[in-house]
C-alpha cells in the first residue's frame, strides 16, 4: 500500500522512517513543498494513495470526496493541531482519521517561554547589535511579579503555565474546561485530565479578568469558530499599555490588523509569534516593520525528538486503520 506524507518536520526526518514502513510493507511518496500543498494540489495526489499523513494543509471535504473516490482508505493528521482538517467530513464518508494528541506540549511551551525571554530581555537585539561590532545595552523588563494572561490550559498550556510559575509569573488562565472547585482545578471536558499539584497557583477565571491589567498575553489555545481572532483590538485594549503578546498557538488566533495597529499606536510594545495567518510571512506584510518583535516559522513542535516520537506513532496508527497491524 501506498502513504501520502505531506508534514514538513516529518518528511525532512524521513530516512529515519524507512524500515519501519518497509516493516509494513508501505511505500511512502514525500512532494516538494514550503508549508502546505493547496486544494488543488491535493485534489491531484490524494486519490492515488491508501492513506495519507497530514500536516498543516488544508484537508477539506472536496479532498477527502476526491480521496473516497480514488484509493484511499485512512489518514492520520500528524501532531495536535486539527483546525485544518474536516473530521465530520471522514466520518460521513467512513475514513478513519485521528491525530497524535498530547506530544508537543514541552517542545512548543519551551518555544513560548524562549520568545519571552527575547521580548522582555531584547536578546535578539543585543546578538544582532554585537555581531555588528556594536556595544549594545538596552535595558529590559524583570519578569518577576508581571500578571501573564495565558489562553489555553490543554497540554500546551499546562506545560507553559508550570514554566511560567517557575520564572515567579502571576499567571492568570482562560480556558472555558476548566474551573477551580474546592481550591483544585478540574477539567470539565475530560475527566482523566489530572492538574498536578505544581500547577493549583495558577488563577483560573474568565478572559476579561485574565486580560485586566496583564503584561503579556500567551496564546496555547486550539482554533476554531471561537478562538479566531480572539485577540483582537477590543481584548488586547482590556491588557496594560506595553502589553508583550506571544503567539504559539494558531496565527488566526490573532487579528494582525488589529495588532499592527495597536504596534503602531505603541499599546503593544512587541510581538512572538511563531505562527501567522498567512504562511509563510508575507513578503509585504506590515508585521515586518517592527524590529522589536520576534518571528518563527510554525516550527515550535520541531525538535529532532518530538518529531521521531510523533512519526512513529502516526505510521503505526496508519498501518493500523490498513489493518496491516492489531
Amino acid at each position: 500500500m501506498k502513504i501520502l506524507v505531506t508534514c514538513p518536520p516529518m518528511i525532512n526526518m524521513i530516512e529515519n522512517y524507512k524500515d519501519l514502513f518497509e516493516k509494513y510493507n508501505l511505500e511512502f511518496y514525500c512532494p516538494k513543498f514550503t508549508q502546505v500543498l493547496t486544494v488543488e494540489e491535493l485534489i491531484n495526489l490524494v486519490p492515488k494513495y491508501d492513506g495519507w499523513i497530514i500536516g498543516d494543509d488544508p484537508a477539506d471535504r472536496i479532498v477527502f470526496e476526491e480521496g473516497k473516490k480514488g484509493k484511499l482508505k485512512a489518514a492520520v493528521k500528524w501532531g495536535v493541531g486539527v483546525d485544518n482538517v474536516d473530521f465530520e467530513a471522514c466520518k460521513e464518508l467512513n475514513i478513519p482519521i485521528t491525530n497524535v494528541p498530547n506530544v508537543f506540549g514541552e517542545e512548543v511551551s519551551d518555544v513560548a517561554i524562549g520568545m519571552l525571554l527575547n521580548l522582555t530581555r531584547k536578546l535578539h537585539d543585543i546578538n544582532s547589535e554585537t555581531k555588528k561590532g556594536n556595544w549594545y545595552k538596552p535595558a529590559g523588563n524583570s519578569l518577576t511579579g508581571k500578571k501573564v494572561c495565558l489562553i489555553g490550559f490543554g497540554d500546551i498550556g499546562r506545560c507553559t503555565a508550570r514554566k511560567l510559575l517557575a520564572f515567579n509569573l502571576d499567571v492568570y488562565v482562560s480556558d472555558p474546561g476548566f474551573e477551580k472547585v474546592n481550591g483544585k482545578i478540574i477539567c470539565n471536558y475530560n475527566k482523566d485530565i489530572i492538574v498536578p499539584n505544581i500547577l493549583q497557583d495558577v488563577n483560573i477565571t474568565n478572559l476579561d479578568d485574565a486580560l485586566d491589567n496583564s503584561d503579556f498575553i500567551v496564546t496555547t489555545c486550539a482554533l476554531n469558530k471561537f478562538t479566531k481572532h480572539l485577540i483582537n483590538k477590543e481584548n488586547i485594549l482590556k491588557s496594560k499599555k506595553g502589553v508583550k503578546i506571544i503567539n504559539v498557538a494558531r496565527g488566526p488566533v490573532v487579528n494582525e490588523d488589529d495588532v499592527i495597529e495597536l504596534l503602531e499606536d505603541e499599546f503593544i510594545s512587541a510581538l512572538g509569534t511563531d505562527v501567522f495567518e498567512i504562511e509563510p510571512l508575507p513578503l509585504d506584510s506590515k508585521l515586518r516593520n517592527f524590529p522589536q518583535n520576534f518571528y518563527g516559522s510554525h516550527n515550535g513542535s520541531n525538535t529532532i525528538e518530538a518529531v521521531d516520537n510523533t512519526s512513529h506513532i502516526a505510521i503505526n496508527q496508519i498501518a493500523k486503520f490498513l489493518k496491516i497491524i492489531d
